[in-house]
C-alpha cells in the first residue's frame, strides 16, 4: 500500500475512533476494531485529527473532556515515535530542559506528600506549610508557557497546515494555571482540610505531567521535523525576553544585524536601522527614535491591532504585565488568545468596526494588583476604521490615591 494512502486511512480510522469515543461507544470494542492503526499513531495524527474535529464545530472543551481518554490509549504509539531530538542549545533543546526540571520538581513534591503517609489529616498543618513556598515557585514556570504560546505558537500557525489545535493546547495550559492559583489558595487557607486539597492536588498533577507528555510527544517532534534552523535561531533569541524557569539561563547569542522585523517573516530588526529618522507632527517634530523611546517609557502595556487584526506593534514597557515576543507581530489577533476568549475579542472589534462602540473596558486581580485594560478603536480623519489599540496599566496605586499632591509639593 503506498504510504500516502496508508497515512490517510490510519487518520481516518483514528478520526474515527476519537469520534466514537465522544459518542460513548464501548472503548473496548473500539480498540479491538482500530487495533492497527492505534498501534501506529504519529503525532501528526494527533495534530491533524483533533484540527478536523474543530473543523467540524467540536468545541475545545469536549475534545478536552475526551483527550485524556484517547490519549490513554495511544500513548505507547506516540513515545515510540523516533524523531531527531533538538541541538544542544537551541530553542527547543531549552524548552525540552525546562520541562524535565519541572518533573523533577514535580516528583521532589510527591516524595513530600508520601512522607506524610498515613498522617496526612493530622499533620497537614505541617504540610501546608512544606508545601505552600514550593507550589508558589511553580508559579515561574508560566514563563514556561508564555515562550510556547508567544513565540513558539505564532511560528508553527504559520508553518501548519493543521495549526488549530494549538488553541486547545493554550487552553489546557490556562487549566493549569487555574489550578495552580487554587493550590495556593488552599495553601494560604489555615483551614484547609487534607480531603479538599487531595482533590486540587491531583488535578493538578494529572494535568501538568500530561502537558509535559504533550509537548514532548506530539508537539515538539513534529516542530523538530517542520522548522528551519534559521527560524528556530529566531525563536531562540526571542526567548531572551522571558527568564529559563527551573534551568541554568544560557547565554544570549548575538543579534545579526542585518535582519530586520517583518510582519509577514517574523524576523528580528536591530535598533541602528532607526537612528536617522524623523517624522513631521503637525504638533511638532521627533526622531522614530524619540517615539519609539516614548512608548516604551510610557507605564503601560500597548498593543495595536491593524484593520485587517493582525497585530502590528507592542512596546516594550519596563514592568510588561501581558508578555508580548516579536512573533506576534502580524500574528491574527484571535490567535492570541485561547478559545474561552476568542470570541470576547471578536465581538469587541466587531463592535468597533461598524462603530456601535468605541471603547471597551476591563478590570482584573492578578498578584495582588489591580490591572485596568481598555481597548479603543482607531479610525482616521475621514472616520475609516483602522483597527484597536490595547492599553493596559496597573491602577493599584492610583486607586489609593486621595486628596492633592501639587506641582509645588513635589521633592
Amino acid at each position: 500500500m503506498d504510504d500516502q494512502i496508508y497515512s490517510e486511512k490510519r487518520y481516518r480510522e483514528l478520526l474515527s475512533f476519537s469520534l466514537g469515543v465522544m459518542n460513548g461507544d464501548d472503548v473496548k470494542t473500539l480498540i479491538d476494531t482500530y487495533k492497527e492503526t492505534i498501534d501506529s499513531v504519529t503525532p501528526y495524527d494527533i495534530v491533524r485529527v483533533e484540527d478536523m474535529q474543530l473543523q467540524m464545530g467540536i468545541k475545545p472543551d469536549l475534545i478536552k473532556e475526551y483527550l485524556e481518554k484517547i490519549v490513554n490509549v495511544i500513548t505507547k504509539s506516540l513515545n515510540s515515535y523516533e524523531w531527531k531530538k533538538p541541538a544542544k542549545g537551541s530553542f527547543l533543546y531549552y524548552m525540552i530542559l525546562e520541562n524535565d526540571a519541572f518533573a523533577f520538581k514535580l516528583n521532589q513534591i510527591k516524595k513530600i506528600i508520601k512522607s506524610y503517609n498515613g498522617r496526612e489529616h493530622d499533620d497537614f498543618e505541617s504540610m501546608r506549610v512544606e508545601l505552600l513556598p514550593l507550589f508558589r515557585e511553580f508559579r515561574d514556570f508560566e514563563h514556561h508557557y508564555v515562550k510556547k504560546e508567544n513565540i513558539l505558537f505564532p511560528y508553527l500557525e504559520k508553518i501548519w497546515e493543521y495549526y488549530r489545535p494549538l488553541k486547545v493546547m493554550w487552553s489546557l495550559d490556562d487549566d493549569i494555571r487555574e489550578s495552580l492559583k487554587k493550590i495556593i489558595g488552599l495553601l494560604e487557607d489555615r483551614d484547609t482540610v487534607w480531603d479538599d486539597f487531595k482533590v486540587i492536588l491531583g488535578q493538578y498533577f494529572f494535568k501538568v505531567f500530561r502537558m509535559i507528555h504533550k509537548e514532548n510527544a506530539v508537539v515538539y517532534p513534529i516542530a523538530s521535523e517542520t522548522v528551519s534552523k534559521e527560524l528556530w535561531e529566531e525563536m531562540h533569541l526571542q526567548s531572551f525576553e522571558y527568564p529559563f524557569p527551573f534551568i541554568e539561563a544560557p547565554e544570549k547569542p548575538m543579534s545579526k544585524d542585518h535582519k530586520k522585523l517583518n510582519a509577514e517573516s517574523n524576523i528580528i530588526e536591530t535598533d541602528n536601522l532607526i537612528q536617522n529618522s524623523r517624522i513631521l507632527f503637525e504638533t511638532g517634530i521627533l526622531s522614530a527614535e524619540q517615539v519609539l523611546m516614548i512608548f516604551n517609557h510610557l507605564p503601560v502595556d500597548i498593543t495595536v491591532v491593524d484593520e485587517n487584526d493582525k497585530v502590528a506593534f507592542f512596546n516594550k514597557a519596563e514592568d510588561r504585565f501581558f508578555p508580548r515576543s516579536p512573533a506576534v507581530v502580524g500574528r491574527a489577533v484571535q490567535n492570541c488568545h485561547p478559545p474561552e476568549s476568542v470570541h470576547v475579542v471578536e465581538d469587541i472589534i466587531e463592535a468597533f468596526k461598524t462603530g456601535k462602540r468605541k471603547k471597551a473596558d476591563f478590570w482584573i486581580q492578578s498578584r495582588g494588583k489591580f490591572i485596568l485594560i481598555q481597548y479603543f478603536a482607531l479610525r482616521d480623519e475621514s472616520g475609516a476604521y483602522k483597527g484597536v489599540i490595547e492599553v493596559s496599566q496597573d491602577a493599584t496605586n492610583i486607586r489609593e490615591l486621595k486628596g492633592e499632591r501639587r506641582l509645588l509639593e513635589w521633592s
